[in-house]
């Protein structure tokens, strides 16, 4: 179900489940183990946004007089029937539905579930969700949301399903004012005249073309080193470490640090290696966490760092009290994701195998404006700290020209011709 903003998704999932938890789910007993429970799970982004859901579920049983009967508990999360089924919610996580017997699935806003540690978190909810379903004839899956980029599960069962008689899913697709007249055309003409590519897929549930993911999955697993989470700093005093950190006031964001360097392999391919990535997630005091990542960078021999003007002056204030030089970035974030993009379709950068990373670089979004100029940033609701630092740490170890100045001087002999090379008078 493809339905603009406002059309009433909520209720109408609210009111299928309803229907499958009272008339249909006690048919399908017989196929479950006794004291096994049948569920009817409800999905959203979030448990706050799955609640909607269940509220309509619990207003449409209550308020029947002949099916209120049948309820035995309710509460914020679960509704208990008498009959041996529960109408549940539960957040887009693959990891909460295992080992349930499932009835029925309705997953709501499914364009824009996000994931920390999954790359594919719509993906891996439905792998995690058809087994537990398997044992239940005539199962449904229903999936429900406004449309956003041209990926993921909505858009995967649009081009596969949408108009054609034999499909193996009937997908349902309509505008906000053909769900609910009551939007006020006006209001809608507005949102076009401010946005026109937002409000196609909010409105008329058009999926956005100014939207593409910026890198593969198997991109980024063809760069990842598996196993290797990371490399402890090298004794080879040649070698020059750089530093990346996007700082947070503790509270909402985290606070971040990656480690790279640059060497050169036996082809004379320059390769930049990813050493570190240290996340430190809120709350959390920030003076502390500066204190945490100066003794970090000490380890690496770092005295210098780069990063964003968040809050520019109290951060390099701070890092100046624990002995690093804290340096505003000249790049903006989607300017490094878009530097960093080369590398890694070159083979030209090494990635640790640290999962929140790879996730946060898969939900990366390119975007293209109406003047044509590209822009990275993350998607709705998610997080690109990870993946921010690690790719600025790997833009300033690719641009090192001091590491080839290091390997010049081998001698006393090398640092006075290399120095009169420079200044020849």
């Amino acid at each position: 179900m493809i339905c603009g903003r406002r059309g009433g998704k909520s209720a109408i999932i609210g009111t299928i489940a309803a229907y499958v938890a009272v008339f249909l789910a006690p048919a399908w007993r017989r196929h479950v183990r006794p004291g096994e429970q049948l569920t009817v799970l409800v999905v959203a982004t979030t448990r706050q946004q799955a609640r909607i859901v269940l509220r309509y579920v619990a207003s449409m049983i209550t308020d029947a007089p002949e099916l209120k009967p049948l309820i035995q508990t309710v509460s914020d999360e679960v509704i208990e029937l008498k009959t041996g089924v529960s109408i549940e919610i539960a957040s887009a996580s693959f990891r909460s539905i295992r080992g349930k017997t499932v009835a029925a699935a309705l997953i709501d806003e499914a364009a824009f579930l996000r994931g920390e540690e999954s790359a594919l978190p719509d993906d891996e909810l439905l792998t995690a969700i058809r087994p537990a379903m398997s044992t239940i004839p005539r199962s449904l899956l229903l999936i429900s949301s406004s449309p956003y980029a041209k990926r993921g599960i909505v858009w995967d069962a649009f081009k596969e399903s949408y108009g054609r008689d034999d499909a193996p899913a009937l997908v349902w697709r309509a505008g906000t004012r053909t769900m609910n007249p009551t939007v006020s055309q006006d209001f809608i003409d507005s949102e076009f005249a401010r946005d026109p590519a937002r409000a196609a897929a909010e409105f008329e549930a058009e999926f956005r073309s100014d939207i593409a993911a910026f890198v593969g999955r198997e991109l980024v697993e063809a760069r990842t080193m598996p196993g290797r989470t990371v490399l402890p700093p090298l004794p080879d005093r040649r070698l020059v470490y750089h530093a990346f950190v996007d700082p947070s006031g503790g509270s909402v964001d985290s606070m971040c640090l990656a480690i790279a360097h640059s060497e050169d392999r036996d082809d004379e391919h320059r390769v930049s290696v990813l050493d570190l990535v240290h996340e430190v997630r809120p709350p959390f005091s920030p003076e502390s966490v500066v204190a945490e990542f100066a003794a970090i960078l000490r380890g690496y021999n770092v005295v210098n760092v780069v990063g964003d003007r968040y809050g520019s002056l109290w951060v390099m204030e701070q890092f100046h009290k624990a002995g690093v030089r804290y340096t505003a970035s000249e790049r903006s974030k989607s300017e490094l994701y878009l530097e960093c993009l080369p590398m890694l379709t070159a083979g030209q950068c090494e990635l640790l195998d640290v999962p929140r990373l790879a996730a946060q670089l898969c939900g990366l979004e390119r975007r293209t404006s109406r003047a044509g100029r590209d822009s990275v940033d993350h998607g709705p609701g998610q997080h690109d700290d990870v993946a921010n630092v690690a790719c600025g740490a790997l833009v300033l170890a690719g641009g090192d020209g001091a590491a080839d100045t290091w390997r010049q001087l081998g001698s006393g002999h090398a640092l006075s011709t290399f120095f009169t090379s420079l200044y020849p008078s």
